[in-house]
């Protein structure tokens, strides 16, 4: 047995995603570890606030239908039955923090841009991600 027995992976659906899946599902067939992926939609509302008063319900449903299947083109390049292929709405950081408590995860992955400064502050997931798990976390420079 290894080191890890339950990796989650939070994926961006970016193309880098192929580069965490690929270093996660390898470090997942080293430890002999189950292997989950999740992808967190930010609500438009989030985005928007209540500032443009419009219905975003059928532009949300599609974002989240086309998560859907790129989510489903990665699981299966990387062989995770679609059982362990979660989508999610909500903040990423902390929907990735509830499902790692969940699932029982003892690893998460993220890719990494690597910013610095003001962007890091305001625009990092793999830092938020960070701060709060009660796991391991490990960012994967993209």
């Amino acid at each position: 047995m290894g080191i890890y027995s339950h990796i989650l992976l939070g994926l961006d659906l970016s193309q880098d995603s192929d580069l965490v899946a690929t270093k996660g599902a390898n470090l997942a067939k080293l430890n002999d570890a189950t292997l989950s992926m999740v992808h967190v939609i930010e609500p438009l509302s989030f985005a928007y606030g209540g500032d443009i008063p419009m219905d975003f319900s059928t532009v949300q449903e599609e974002i989240y239908r086309q998560a859907e299947l790129q989510m489903r083109k990665l699981g299966s390049k990387w062989g995770v039955p679609e059982e362990r292929q979660h989508v999610v709405i909500g903040r990423p950081e902390s929907e990735i923090h509830s499902l790692a408590e969940e699932l029982n995860a003892d690893l998460v992955m993220v890719g990494s841009h690597g910013r610095h400064g003001l962007a890091l502050v305001f625009g990092s997931t793999a830092n938020g991600v960070l701060h709060g798990a009660t796991c391991d976390v490990l960012a994967v420079r993209v």
